[in-house]
């Protein structure tokens, strides 16, 4: 155990000098993974994408090069695509029909609160399936099929036609892999929305679903949960019916419960359905993120006890699409980061998170929009395609993951009530560590811009030949917690026009002495180097040139002299400082 030492005390006062409101802390983080770690899996970031506008993803006659780029990023930094849920509240609104060309929708009327409604009707034929091939080679997909319906024939149909699609010569050439299918969405919500009474119960659940999965398998060939198509099941809302209460009704011991491989359950923080005003600081509060993930912990346990993996198979910021103010904002890259990996701790593999045109908490918004996501009014010009605050999120977590395919998480105990930490290890070694300032610092917020010092005080047995003495860190930064643009992830912008980076990566150079500052409303991630390594991610020759506006203290002992540690020296003031040691700058 690396004693803390009182230079970084110093550091605390010399920023406190220079305009900042600065805090500490000591985060304890183990050179070697600790029992209990989880596997991290490279595809811990996934997405779905609500049925009705499935052609606007992917195109139709070419690719979409946007969403095409956008899902490409991601591969870049593990290795993988993230995987891809095709359904929800539309896929039990979905019919097959042999003489549909494409598909066919029937929308709502817009309104304020939902600029961008589901379709209620949607007609589909087999070339709406293939566009599949539009992915990123080596994508893997869930498609959904429609209980809600109640029909056997309809969803044997769609099921049939999504086989046939995946053994068409364009989605074999693209790389594209069918994993599972999903019969129906949310079904605890049916008495809810009119698909049944309001006194249906999970009991009848599971007799409808046995009743028409079982026909979906037999067509399809499908037997047991080990071939390389199986079921995905629940998908339910929240808490409405749990994975525990149809595992006691027998669910798995039926023919298609056998060919479940995965349970998924959906989850948001809150609803937006009938309007109404939420809180940004409230929903990036720390303990209100561990609060919500927390309802899932048995369900968890039961299911990994039957041998099943558990994901989130939809997810995102607050339900009905999104939040103004809210999940469109710079807050929401921060809550990502957090929620996603407190979420791989618990032992969720995957978080899916849900994404539909217009809609407001998009990583990805893949087309032009000529009405509001906020309000419905109309765009003159239309908004191009783009990405939302929270694509940078993604990019955070998939940096942490890394390209191994056999990293471990651990959750860091980070004594501060708006400091989250995690730890990566490949080899059962520590590699990285990511820190995430939930402080929301907004547009009307006064004074200095608080920061937090984390003194990094490694533990375990032999720490002297630990490798990764150099430390290299990368920031998720931006000016206010309610932004909805000019983000940066690692000094590069990914807000383009087609969802390419545009600059060279910024990183900064330090050692284990240095520690780390990490304002209000950011994250930092940092790679523990051996002299010769290079960051998970990064290009060693793609770097930002110092922005000389912008300083920061290198932290340790400079010719005997204790100094600060890396982090802005900023804080809003923007002021220089005098020190006896080197100042350097860091490029944004």
């Amino acid at each position: 155990m690396r004693p803390t030492s009182s230079r970084f005390w110093l550091a605390a006062l010399i920023l406190n000098l220079a305009g900042c409101s600065v805090s500490a802390v000591t985060v304890s983080i183990p050179i070697a993974a600790p029992n209990g770690s989880e596997p991290l899996s490279s595809t811990l970031v996934s997405f779905s994408l609500e049925q009705d506008r499935w052609p606007d993803w992917t195109g139709v006659d070419a690719r979409n090069d946007f969403t095409y780029n956008a899902l490409s990023n991601y591969a870049a930094l593990t290795g993988k695509p993230p995987n891809i849920r095709v359904g929800a509240n539309s896929e039990d609104h979905t019919t097959w029909s042999p003489t549909e060309p494409l598909v066919e929708n029937l929308f709502p009327t817009p309104d304020a609160i939902t600029p961008y409604p589901e379709s209620t009707r949607i007609t589909v034929g087999d070339t709406y399936y293939g566009l599949s091939r539009y992915l990123p080679s080596g994508t893997h997909m869930v498609w959904g099929v429609n209980l809600g319906g109640n029909n056997v024939t309809n969803a044997v149909n769609m099921a049939k036609a999504i086989i046939r699609s995946f053994d068409t010569p364009g989605v074999k050439e693209s790389g594209i892999v069918l994993d599972r299918m999903e019969v129906g969405n949310e079904a605890d919500l049916y008495s809810h929305n009119g698909l049944r009474p309001k006194n249906y119960t999970v009991q009848q659940y599971v007799r409808e679903w046995t009743g028409i999965a079982g026909p979906v398998v037999e067509a399809l060939g499908i037997s047991g949960r080990n071939g390389s198509i199986t079921l995905q099941g629940a998908a339910f809302a929240n808490q409405g019916f749990t994975p525990r209460q149809i595992y006691n009704l027998s669910i798995l011991e039926s023919a298609p419960g056998g060919a479940i491989s995965v349970i998924s359950q959906h989850h948001y923080q809150a609803h937006f359905c009938n309007g109404g005003n939420f809180s940004l600081v409230s929903f990036m509060d720390k303990a209100y993120i561990r609060s919500n993930l927390s309802i899932f912990e048995a369900d968890i346990t039961a299911t990994r006890a039957q041998g099943l993996q558990y994901i989130l198979g939809e997810t995102n910021s607050i339900a009905c699409h999104g939040a103004p103010d809210v999940s469109n904002t710079a807050g929401s890259a921060l809550w990502a980061i957090d929620y996603t990996l407190r979420a791989a701790t618990l032992g969720i593999r995957e978080a899916y998170f849900h994404e539909g045109v217009g809609f407001k908490y998009n990583f990805i918004q893949p087309v032009a929009l000529n009405r509001s996501i906020i309000d419905n009014t109309p765009l003159d010009p239309p908004a191009p395609p783009q990405v939302y605050p929270s694509y940078y999120g993604g990019l955070v977590v998939n940096t942490f993951i890394g390209a191994s395919g056999s990293s471990q998480i651990s959750e860091l105990n980070v004594n501060d009530t708006n400091v989250s930490g995690y730890a990566a290890f490949e080899e059962g070694r520590l590699v990285r560590a990511v820190f995430v300032n939930l402080h929301a610092w907004l547009k009307n917020s006064a004074g200095a811009r608080p920061s937090v010092h984390i003194a990094l005080n490694l533990t375990g047995a032999d720490i002297g030949a630990f490798p990764g003495q150099r430390v290299v860190a990368r920031r998720m930064a931006l000016q206010h917690a309610d932004d909805v643009g000019n983000l940066t992830w690692a000094g590069r912008s990914y807000e383009t026009a087609d969802a390419l980076p545009r600059g060279g990566i910024a990183q900064e150079d330090g050692s284990l002495a240095d520690g780390v500052a990490i304002l209000a409303s950011e994250a930092v991630l940092i790679d523990f180097l051996g002299p010769e390594d290079q960051p998970t991610g990064a290009s060693a020759t793609a770097q930002t040139p110092r922005d000389l506006t912008k300083t920061y203290i290198a932290a340790g002992v400079v010719s005997g002299a204790a100094v600060a540690f890396i982090g802005v020296v900023n804080c809003q003031s923007r002021k220089r400082i005098a020190v006896n040691a080197p100042i350097r700058t860091r490029g944004q």
